[in-house]
C-alpha cells in the first residue's frame, strides 16, 4: 500500500502548476542522478484548474474547434504540452491529479502504471454507483466502454515520465462545465462521447469528499 504525499492545490493556473511539476520532476530526478538508486520521495498534486484546453505531444491541433479570439470570449487559454495523448480540457468542478512518483521505487512500468490510475479512477467512481471500464485502444476511463453509441468518457489520462519519474496524470469530470468540451474533439472523440459524475447522477458533487475518497483508492492500488 502506497503512501503519497498529497498536495492539494485549489484553484490554479494551468501554466503555474506545469512549470511546478517541472521543478518537482527535476529535483526528483537529480537526486536519482546523485544517489544512483530509486526514490521513495512522491508528490501527488490534486488541482481544479481555471478553463483551459491542452494538447499533447501526438496531437491534432484540428482537434481544437475554437479560435483565439473566441477562446478570450469564453476565458480559455490554450497550451501545446509535453504529454501523452490529444486535446482535452480542464476547469473548475473537475479533480486533476499529478503524481510525480518514480516507478523504480514502486517496480512498475509506464503500461502499469497507467492502468493502475485507471483502476484507482474506477474503483473511485464507484463509490459513486458508477461503472467504470476502459475502452479498447483508448486510456482513460469510460462508462459503458463497449457500446457503440452510449460510450462516454469521464476521466483522460496522459502522462509524461522521465527517467522512470511521472508528471502530469488524470482529469476527472466531476461538477464540470461540460458545454466546454463542445470546443474541441476531447481526445479525438466527439464531444458528445464525454460525461461528468454530475451529469450521470443529476445532483453536484462534494469536491473534498472526493478527494479523500481518491487518496485512499490512489493509496490502495499502488
Amino acid at each position: 500500500m502506497a503512501d503519497f504525499n498529497y498536495k492539494d492545490l485549489g484553484l490554479k493556473d494551468y501554466k503555474d502548476c506545469w512549470d511546478y511539476q517541472e521543478a518537482r520532476l527535476t529535483e526528483i530526478t537529480d537526486e536519482k542522478r546523485s544517489t544512483k538508486q530509486a526514490t521513495s520521495r512522491n508528490e501527488f498534486i490534486l488541482v481544479e484548474h481555471p478553463h483551459v484546453y491542452t494538447l499533447g505531444k501526438s496531437g491534432d491541433e484540428k482537434n481544437l474547434l475554437a479560435n483565439a479570439d473566441f477562446l478570450k470570449k469564453i476565458d480559455a487559454t490554450y497550451y501545446k504540452i509535453n504529454r501523452g495523448g490529444d486535446i482535452t480540457y480542464h476547469g473548475p468542478g473537475q479533480l486533476v491529479g499529478y503524481p510525480i512518483i518514480d516507478l523504480e521505487y514502486y517496480k512498475i512500468g509506464v503500461r502499469e502504471y497507467i492502468e493502475k490510475m485507471e483502476d484507482a479512477i474506477i474503483a473511485t467512481i464507484a463509490e459513486y454507483g458508477l461503472e467504470g471500464g476502459r475502452k479498447e485502444g483508448a486510456t482513460g476511463v469510460w462508462l459503458q466502454p463497449d457500446h457503440k453509441v452510449r460510450a462516454r468518457k469521464i476521466c483522460a489520462i496522459g502522462v509524461r515520465v522521465s527517467r522512470y519519474v511521472t508528471m502530469h496524470g488524470f482529469a476527472l469530470n466531476v461538477n464540470t462545465d461540460m458545454r466546454y468540451y463542445n470546443y474541441i474533439n476531447p481526445c479525438g472523440f466527439a464531444s458528445s462521447a464525454v460525461t461528468s459524475i454530475q451529469q450521470e447522477l443529476g445532483k453536484e458533487i462534494s469536491m473534498d469528499e472526493l478527494k479523500e475518497i481518491a487518496k485512499v483508492k490512489f493509496n490502495q492500488i499502488y
